[in-house]
């Protein structure tokens, strides 16, 4: 019979409606690639040198206002505008373009340069997610955006150009690929089980608790079963909830601290500040109701086995399936165990 712990097999992702490979017994071959370095470096409260601490100019000789709680602006080098033209190129069938207008923002957590979420107050995190929320609602509520992404890359390992604690805000006047292919996910799994995919799936990873990393009364993470990335978490709302405007003040504190317990046992669990990209994924904002949709946010942290060993996504993964070696109910052991 098959032992998910010890056979190679492949898993099932709901939510892309992808295979991945699994291959538990790879978890003890010996390491000869790529070493990170690891040198913890103390940053300063405030860092005269950062573009985004209180008061500090910027690109094009803008000043930050000197502010003490958080501060959002328009990216000074935006990957998209919104006076592009959205006319379409096409040739023979072949060759395919459309042009994406779109509206690109940064989002200060705190003036403090050397904080991340896992330092940060819970009543701190709160007012991010109270701006995350006036975001998504004011760039939603712009007719040229049909989709809101926010999302966070802490560490130069995943391409973080500033340490100061920030996220980014990127709002597309179309629906991008992964929320796509959710979509389409969750809309087909309502109409065969009229019921939520990610409302039954959270309950049942409640229910058996072997791969819940940690949960409170409205949220559950979870280091999904399809997992690819070493210690990928999947924060899931209990209730149904379509995006961030919709949690409650008691939906927003839940949120608030399952973020800092995640980020909490991340920095633990190989004792540095540990890297990764965190996203939250929401109902597009094209006008359509979306019931469908449920709210959730993806961790993707690259570290595979210590603080110095990276998982690349390579040969087979670029050319064939995603592949993880680590599985899934022991990556959440490993993070659940850590006090």
């Amino acid at each position: 019979m098959l032992d998910l712990k010890k056979h190679t097999h492949r898993r099932y992702n709901l939510l892309t409606r992808e295979w991945i490979l699994v291959s538990p017994h790879r978890t003890d071959r010996p390491w000869q690639g790529q070493v990170e370095k690891t040198d913890r470096i103390e940053l300063p409260q405030y860092d005269p040198t950062c573009y985004l601490c209180p008061g500090n100019e910027r690109a094009g000789g803008v000043r930050n206002p000197k502010y003490e709680s958080t501060f959002v602006f328009d990216n000074d080098f935006p990957a998209m505008l919104p006076d592009t033209p959205s006319d379409g190129f096409a040739k023979d069938g072949l060759l395919m373009a459309e042009g994406e207008p779109g509206i690109c923002r940064v989002a200060c957590f705190s003036p403090r340069h050397d904080l991340t979420i896992a330092d940060m107050e819970l009543s701190d995190i709160r007012t991010v997610i109270d701006v995350w929320t006036e975001q998504y609602n004011d760039l939603g509520s712009m007719t040229l955006i049909d989709h809101v992404q926010i999302f966070e890359n802490r560490g130069a390992m995943m391409g973080a150009s500033n340490p100061h604690p920030h996220c980014q805000i990127w709002a597309n006047s179309t629906v991008p690929n992964e929320v796509v292919r959710e979509l389409a996910s969750f809309d087909e799994y309502l109409q065969k089980h009229e019921a939520c995919l990610l409302c039954n799936y959270v309950a049942l990873e409640v229910g058996e608790n072997e791969r819940v990393v940690v949960e409170n009364i409205d949220f559950a993470a979870i280091v999904p079963f399809w997992a690819v990335w070493p210690f990928e978490i999947l924060i899931v709302a209990k209730r149904h909830i379509t995006a961030l405007d919709g949690l409650s003040d008691n939906e927003k504190n839940s949120l608030a601290d399952i973020l800092k317990a995640v980020t909490s046992r991340y920095d633990k669990l190989f004792d540095t500040p540990f890297p990764y990209t965190m996203g939250f994924h929401q109902r597009p904002t094209d006008g359509k109701e979306h019931f469908e949709f449920h709210f959730h946010a993806h961790f993707y942290p690259p570290l595979l086995r210590s603080a110095t060993v990276r998982k690349f996504m390579v040969g087979y993964e670029m050319l064939a399936s995603p592949q993880r070696d680590i599985t899934a109910e022991l990556a959440a052991q490993r993070l659940r165990d850590i006090v």
